[in-house]
């Protein structure tokens, strides 16, 4: 999966523009669902306060996805029977 941001992610969110994700798979839709979000604040290998979940309706796609604090966030994505991971970072605003 693919994460193409719409601009700098922020937390919290900025006042003039949201956390904007298009998230892209590169295989065709399989039987539907909802993209399912994990996501874990990372100290380069050290794992940082307690996960959170989000979630994206109808699986991959245009999304907000809003997190708790700046810093890097490893996510674990999980759509259609697949999973990926990937890290984004959000800086404090």
């Amino acid at each position: 999966i693919a994460a193409i941001l719409w601009g700098p992610l922020n937390a919290p969110p900025a006042r003039d523009h949201n956390n904007k994700i298009l998230w892209v798979s590169r295989l065709p839709p399989a039987s539907g669902g909802d993209l399912e979000i994990q996501a874990q604040r990372m100290a380069g290998t050290r794992r940082v306060g307690a996960p959170v979940s989000r979630r994206v309706t109808g699986g991959p796609g245009p999304s907000i996805i809003n997190l708790p604090a700046p810093g890097c966030w490893r996510m674990t994505l999980r759509w259609w029977g697949r999973t990926d991971r990937l890290d984004l970072q959000y800086a404090a605003r």
